[in-house]
């Protein structure tokens, strides 16, 4: 009825049905109220004593994890707001392959903070501006926290050492192994320029049953099924994959053929089987000894495949086949036939092993650099090897991340329990509403130590007191109000180095204090990452503050999908 009224807001301006929410309906704490919610589901899984979530997808798969980036997957978030801090997650999946929760966790905290600032009187555009300059402060003085790098590359230990907390935050207590686990694999395919280095070329194969420490690394694929034929093993030999089917050729044209006696049927069948075997000799004349097939083998190119002595398995996956291809150094053929040269690949060793009751075929090269290692898992359950799956997934990832910045910050909250420190003195020394923006910003890396506590099972208050005292005990390097140190940059160098405090979050509770000296323990994060996802949160914090108005679009029509039908099964 409105609507038909000149002076009503928005009057004939949309179609019937929209929905507007403006500011005077309270639309910026609505959506900050959205985001608070997604931020508190993953909060509790944050560390290495995160808990985990058992998510049930509308395909009734489960799936039972305390990966942020799995979970907000699953989940299918539709609130406009929400979906911006599950963007800023992804792109930070996508960018990093790790700290995903702790951009989600952060960013519901300085939404929560911006709303008690707004409450107290604040505009958004101020706390923006506020939350900008403190974001960038906050990356300035993240790259004074460093206390350690990886040096050399190419050393196990040392990257293990980088790899080993990431891995932690999922699966704790296995950290060593795994950490170790994925360092060999990472050095087995790692080309000379090590920024080169291809994700990709890390594979892990899931078999359950065992233990996890009977896990190993293979230089080569491995694929979860046996050969075709009776031909399980081949040492140095020469391979050909065929993306098309090794089968009698069908024509593209019907035809009838009449049969008068057995003698013409044993003749007509005889011709396909002399055309199948002259095929294969030709394969065997070429010197092929491995076949890959993209498609099917037929039962009578099998037959003669095996007679030759050619090893044959089917490899279904085009991303399979793809990646075997390269570690081989074969060309795919569309066409069945003896193949060139140049189109065909070598492999040191074709074998069939088998691993807990499952037979496995092994593709692997014997010289020291491969283009691709394999993990082969081993686990109780399906979604505890996922799990672990991940866990290798985030530690590749990570080493990828090291080599484009191999600086190392402590971890257990002790790098945001100084930038607390750092960015507060910062805002102490502002002047203006905007400190207080400033302020808030820096109370809210809090939620990451405190998390850290309160999943451990201690008194998050006791052990935040101690870290507030220990990292207020250490004086900070001052700075001009433009951010630079008065200080010469070699002075400040050594200076800021010398007094990092790494006092951190102690979950397992050693010494019954709650706190640990993180660097000395060896937990140490890898700066680029945590930087991403302030930059990320503080982005995704921003634009959601900046909305003041949502404007919803009536679904679009069309009859609903028939449900299921509860009597499917009935006979009448």
């Amino acid at each position: 009825m409105s609507l038909s009224i000149p002076n009503a807001p928005n009057s004939g301006l949309f179609k019937a049905g929209y929905q507007n929410y403006d500011a005077e309906d309270g639309a910026v704490l609505r959506n900050i109220d959205a985001c608070r919610t997604i931020a508190s589901t993953v909060q509790t899984s944050l560390g290495p004593y995160g808990r985990n979530k058992l998510v049930i997808n509308h395909l009734q798969k489960m799936t039972l994890t305390n990966d942020a980036a799995t979970i907000l997957r699953e989940l299918e978030v539709v609130h406009p707001a929400a979906k911006l801090l599950v963007m800023a997650s992804q792109q930070q999946e996508a960018e990093m392959g790790d700290a995903t929760n702790m951009v989600i966790v952060f960013a519901g905290e300085l939404l929560r903070k911006a709303e008690d600032l707004l409450r107290m009187g604040l505009k958004t555009s101020e706390i923006v501006q506020g939350y900008e300059r403190a974001g960038r402060e906050a990356i300035r003085i993240l790259e004074e926290l460093e206390v350690d790098r990886v040096e050399n590359i190419r050393d196990q230990a040392e990257l293990a050492k980088a790899i080993r907390t990431v891995v932690a935050a999922k699966q704790s207590g296995n950290e060593e192994f795994l950490a170790d686990m994925v360092a060999e694999a990472v050095l087995a395919v790692l080309p000379k320029n090590p920024y080169n280095f291809n994700v990709d070329n890390v594979r892990v194969v899931k078999i359950m049953g065992g233990s996890l420490e009977q896990s190993k690394v293979v230089k080569g694929m491995v694929f979860g099924r046996q050969p075709d034929g009776t031909v399980t093993k081949a040492v140095k030999s020469k391979v050909g994959v065929f993306s098309c089917p090794i089968d009698i050729s069908q024509t593209e044209t019907k035809g009838t053929v009449l049969l008068k006696n057995s003698k013409e049927l044993y003749e007509f069948s005889k011709g396909e089987e002399a055309q199948m075997e002259q095929t294969v000799k030709e394969l065997k004349d070429s010197g092929l000894r491995v076949i890959v097939a993209g498609s099917t083998v037929g039962e009578l190119a099998l037959h003669y495949l095996n007679r030759a002595g050619i090893l044959v398995i089917k490899v279904l996956s085009k991303f399979e086949l793809r990646r075997l291809c390269r570690v081989v150094g074969a060309t795919p053929l569309a066409r069945l036939g003896a193949p060139m040269p140049d189109e065909m690949g070598n492999v040191d060793i074709v074998e069939t092993l088998e691993i807990g009751g499952d037979r496995v075929t092994v593709f692997r090269q014997e010289n020291e650099q491969t283009r691709t290692a394999t993990l082969v898992l081993r686990g109780a359950t399906q979604n505890h090897l996922e799990d672990v799956e991940r866990a290798v997934d985030d530690g590749v990832n990570v080493f990828k991340a090291i080599t484009r910045d191999p600086r190392l910050v402590p971890g257990a909250g002790a790098s945001e329990m100084q930038l607390i420190e750092r960015v507060t003195a910062i805002a102490d020394r502002t002047a203006g509403l905007g400190q207080h923006a400033i302020r808030k910003y820096a109370e809210a890396f809090e939620v990451i130590p405190r998390t850290l506590a309160e999943s451990a099972g201690l008194d998050a208050t006791e052990v935040l007191a101690k870290l507030y005292t220990a990292h207020a005990a250490t004086p900070t390097p001052q700075a001009n109000t433009n951010g630079t140190k008065k200080t010469s940059d070699s002075e400040s160098s050594s200076s800021s180095e010398a007094e990092v405090p790494c006092l951190g979050v102690d979950i397992e509770n050693n010494d019954g204090t709650g706190t640990l000296d993180a660097e000395d323990d060896g937990i140490l994060d890898l700066m680029i990452t945590k930087s991403w996802a302030i930059k990320l949160a503080t982005e995704a914090a921003r634009t959601v503050l900046s909305v003041d108005q949502i404007i919803v679009a009536r679904q679009a029509g069309g009859p609903k999908p028939p449900g299921p039908n509860p009597g499917w099964d009935d006979d009448d």
